[in-house]
C-alpha cells in the first residue's frame, strides 16, 4: 500500500501559496486493510477514510465512469490494482492532478507543472465535460488565483460552453451551485467568476438576473462606464478591496438587478430601480437557497444604496428609518457592511475609483451619534411605553437634524 499526497495541497504548495488541508490518495489498499489500521471510513459515493490521529482525508484510488446526469451521475471502481496516474486522470485540471510520494518527489503525468508557471487552467481530459459542476470550479479557481495571472485555456473555455449548451446544469443541485458561488465570492477576485461563467454563457443559464444587466446602458454623467454589466464587475473588483466578506460581494454583485428591467422607453434613466430590485433579488435568493445573512445585506443595499449616497442631506426621519431598516441601531457590524457595499457601488464607475466616500462617513458618525441615546434619561423622568418610545426618537431626530447638511442644488 503506497500513499500520496495529491491535490490542492500539491498545486499550492509548488505556488508558495497557503495550503489549508491536506489530501491523501491510497494505491493498493482495501477498505479492510484501512480500518484495520484504525481509519474511519466517511465516504458515501467512495470509499474516504479519517486518519486516526490527523483526522485527514484518505481516499482510495478509484476511476469513475459516467453512468447518469450531473455530477452525481457517476460509477466508481476502488480496484486496489488502479494506479495513481489512473486517479489523476480523473481529475478536474491539470493543476489538480500532481501528486507527491513520501520524500516530496513529484508525480505529474499530466504537465500541472508546466501549466502552473505558465499560469493556465487546462483540463486534464475529454472526460472533463462528464461533469457539469466543473464549470464552477474552474471559474472558481480563476477568481483565486486571478491576482497570479491565471487564465483559463481556450480549449478547456470551450469545453466549459459546451457543457453549458448540453443542459447539464440544470442537473446542478441549487445547494452545489451556492456553494460553489459563496466560495467563488470569498476568493480574491469575485469579478473574475462572473467573468468566467459569463464567458461559457454559464451565467445566463444559473443566474440569469445578473447576466441581463450586461448592456442595459445607465446615464453617462453617472456612469461613464455606461453598461451596467461593466459597472457592477468593477464594483466587484472596489468590493474586493474594502471586504474580504463574501456576504458584501454578494450584495454588491445583485444590487442593481432593477436595471435590468427598466422600460426601454425610458432608458437610460433608472427611475424605481431600487425597489423593483427588491423582487428580483429575493427571487434568485429563493431559487438558489441563499442563506439568510446574504438575502438581508442584499435586500437592504438594493432598497437604500441610494439614500446612503445621499445620506448627509437626506432629512432626519429618513435618516431615522434608514438606520433602523437596515438594522445598524441593533449591530454596528450591519452598518459597515452596508456602508462598504455602498461604498464599492460608488466607486465602481469610470473615473471614481480613488474617489473618497464621504457619505458613508456621515453615516457612520451619525448612527454613532443616535446609538448614544439611552432610556436611562427618560426612564428617571417617569416615561415609560409609548411615551418613552416617542422621546427616544424626539432626540435622535434632533440629533441628526443639527448633523444633517444643507442640500445645494
Amino acid at each position: 500500500m503506497e500513499v500520496y499526497l495529491v491535490g490542492g495541497a500539491v498545486r499550492d504548495k509548488l505556488l508558495d501559496y497557503p495550503v489549508h488541508e491536506r489530501d491523501w490518495v491510497v494505491v493498493g489498499g482495501t477498505p479492510e486493510i484501512l480500518t484495520a489500521q484504525g481509519y474511519r471510513p466517511v465516504g458515501k459515493d467512495f470509499p474516504v477514510f479519517l486518519h486516526p490521529q490527523s483526522n485527514e482525508e484518505y481516499a482510495l484510488a478509484r476511476t469513475e465512469r459516467k453512468s447518469g446526469r450531473g455530477y452525481q451521475g457517476f460509477q466508481f471502481c476502488t480496484d486496489p490494482d488502479i494506479t495513481l496516474e489512473e486517479d489523476l486522470s480523473r481529475r478536474d485540471l491539470t493543476i489538480n492532478a500532481m501528486a507527491m510520494d513520501g520524500n516530496d518527489n513529484l508525480i505529474d503525468p499530466y504537465g500541472g507543472q508546466r501549466d502552473l508557471q505558465q499560469r493556465v487552467l487546462r483540463h486534464v481530459s475529454p472526460a472533463f465535460a462528464e461533469d457539469p459542476l466543473r464549470v464552477l470550479r474552474v471559474a472558481r479557481f480563476a477568481a483565486r488565483y486571478a491576482h497570479l495571472g491565471f487564465t483559463v485555456a481556450p480549449e478547456t473555455l470551450t469545453l466549459m460552453t459546451n457543457i453549458t449548451h448540453s443542459g447539464e446544469l440544470q442537473y446542478l443541485s441549487a445547494e452545489r451551485v451556492w456553494m460553489e458561488t459563496e466560495r467563488a465570492l470569498a476568493e480574491r477576485s469575485s469579478r473574475t467568476y462572473i467573468d468566467v461563467l459569463r464567458q461559457c454563457g454559464a451565467l445566463k443559464a444559473l443566474f440569469p438576473e445578473v447576466d441581463a444587466l450586461f448592456g442595459v446602458p445607465q446615464r453617462a454623467d453617472y456612469h461613464p462606464e455606461i453598461d451596467t454589466g461593466l459597472h457592477v464587475l468593477m464594483a466587484l473588483d472596489q468590493a474586493a478591496i474594502l471586504s474580504n466578506d463574501p456576504v458584501v460581494h454578494f450584495a454588491v454583485l445583485v444590487h442593481d438587478l432593477g436595471k435590468a428591467i427598466t422600460p426601454a422607453e425610458v432608458l437610460p434613466r433608472h427611475i424605481g430601480h431600487e425597489a423593483s430590485g427588491v423582487k428580483l433579488v429575493n427571487q434568485l435568493c429563493d431559487r438558489m437557497r441563499v442563506p439568510n445573512r446574504f438575502r438581508e445585506l442584499a435586500v437592504a443595499v438594493t432598497r437604500h444604496h441610494l439614500n446612503c449616497h445621499k445620506a448627509p442631506h437626506l432629512k432626519a426621519a429618513t435618516t431615522l428609518r434608514l438606520l433602523q431598516e437596515i438594522g445598524a441601531l441593533r449591530d454596528p457590524v450591519k452598518l459597515s457592511c452596508f456602508v462598504q457595499c455602498c461604498e464599492a457601488d460608488a466607486r465602481g464607475r469610470l473615473g471614481f475609483e480613488q474617489q473618497p466616500y464621504t457619505p458613508g462617513e456621515w453615516l457612520r458618525r451619525a448612527c454613532d451619534a443616535v446609538r448614544e441615546v439611552s432610556a436611562g434619561e427618560f426612564l428617571q423622568q417617569g416615561l415609560s411605553g409609548k411615551q418613552l418610545g416617542q422621546a427616544i426618537e424626539k432626540r435622535r431626530l434632533a440629533i441628526l437634524n443639527n448633523l444633517r447638511e444643507p442640500c445645494h442644488r
